[in-house]
């Protein structure tokens, strides 16, 4: 059985990812309010009772502005580390709370999720790999650094969406202030382009057919310049941007 996975919107306004089977999924964030993300949904073709979980990889609120809301209408268990959960409003004991760790290993249904520790201004940062008979489908986004354990669970994965935040020219000479772009570039910010694609050319697998480039800054990059970086590269791996404002196509792998 194949996993399916889209992004749903990528993006510091809002960031959602779907990856799942032909009967279970779940979520990685959820920073679309709830009726957007049924919208995105229901326009891909899938229903969104077919999601299982919630993932939160930190509490900024461009990951979290809907988990809530999500939970609460389709009875969703929210999988979230101790310091993180206590940083979310709504995430109260009505809703079914599971604790999330370093190296956690999750089962949802033929699902398994992995999450890992990661670089990022958040008080508790995971990011995550979605597995299924072999097929692993990693999120990793939010990333300040490309750490050992990021290198490690990257070079497992068939798919993957990838963080490509800046253009490091656009940043530095952008109309940021000095302390923002430090924050960004400073090693619990987020990748470059250059940096996403150093990780891609030096650490890819052989059987990695899709990269997905994630939460492009509106500022400091464009979908075109992240496409014209990695387009002579990808050999078969198939490149998509990911939008900020809308949801991709339906991947399968």
């Amino acid at each position: 059985m194949s996993l399916v996975f889209a992004s749903l919107n990528s993006g510091s306004n809002a960031n959602c990812y779907y990856v799942g089977n032909q009967e279970e999924a779940v979520l990685v964030d959820a920073g679309l309010s709830c009726s957007q993300t049924e919208f995105r949904l229901q326009r891909l073709g899938l229903d969104p009772r077919r999601i299982r979980a919630i993932f939160v990889s930190h509490e900024h609120t461009d990951h979290i502005r809907g988990v809530a809301r999500l939970a609460k209408k389709y009875g969703l268990p929210v999988y979230v580390t101790p310091k993180t959960g206590r940083q979310l409003a709504g995430l109260d004991q009505k809703l079914a709370v599971q604790t999330l760790c370093d190296d956690a290993q999750i089962q949802v249904g033929a699902l398994q999720v992995r999450a890992f520790a990661k670089y990022h201004d958040a008080v508790d940062p995971l990011s995550f790999v979605i597995s299924q008979d072999g097929v692993n489908v990693g999120v990793f986004t939010d990333i300040g650094t490309p750490c050992d354990r990021l290198v490690y669970h990257f070079r497992q994965c068939q798919a993957v969406f990838l963080e490509a935040n800046y253009d490091e020219q656009m940043l530095e000479f952008g109309s940021y202030p000095y302390y923002l772009k430090q924050r960004i570039r400073g090693g619990h910010g987020h990748l470059s382009n250059q940096q996403a694609l150093d990780l891609f050319l030096t650490h890819r697998s052989p059987d990695l057919s899709h990269v997905i480039l994630a939460h492009l800054s509106a500022q400091n990059n464009s979908p075109q310049v992240a496409h014209d970086l990695f387009r002579p590269h990808m050999g078969a791996t198939r490149l998509t941007v990911a939008s900020r404002l809308s949801e991709t196509p339906l991947f399968s792998v």
